[in-house]
């Protein structure tokens, strides 16, 4: 059985900084990709970014130059670095694992950006 536990949200001013962590257990040992989505009030849940098992990244327009996903593997975490956020930032922020076809879900961390 596979789990995600998504950690890290909170509340940051714009301009600010937050760093999203995903720690995941199970067998995840032939997972293709790992990713990062994000849901506003009233929004379809979006991607933000995802990251191959050979570290390939993809990232939404709108985060371009401003997140970084990345993995640590010997910790099994994943990680969503986000500077320079913006009010439009602001949802919930879940991370997601496909293991040969099979998606997984966190449980997600509200990320909230307002002065």
């Amino acid at each position: 059985q596979v789990q995600l536990v998504e950690s890290g949200g909170g509340s940051v001013h714009p301009g600010g900084s937050l760093r999203l962590s995903c720690a995941a257990s199970g067998n995840i040992f032939s997972f293709y990709t790992m990713g990062w989505y994000r849901q506003a009030p009233g929004n379809q849940r979006e991607l933000v970014a995802t990251i191959t098992a050979g570290s390939s990244t993809k990232y939404a327009d709108s985060v371009k130059g401003r997140f970084t996903i990345s993995i640590d593997n010997a910790k099994n975490t994943m990680y969503l670095e986000m500077n320079s956020l913006k009010p439009e930032d602001t949802a919930v922020y879940y991370c997601e694992i496909n293991i040969l076809g099979r998606i997984y879900w966190g449980q997600g961390t509200q990320v909230t950006v307002s002065s």
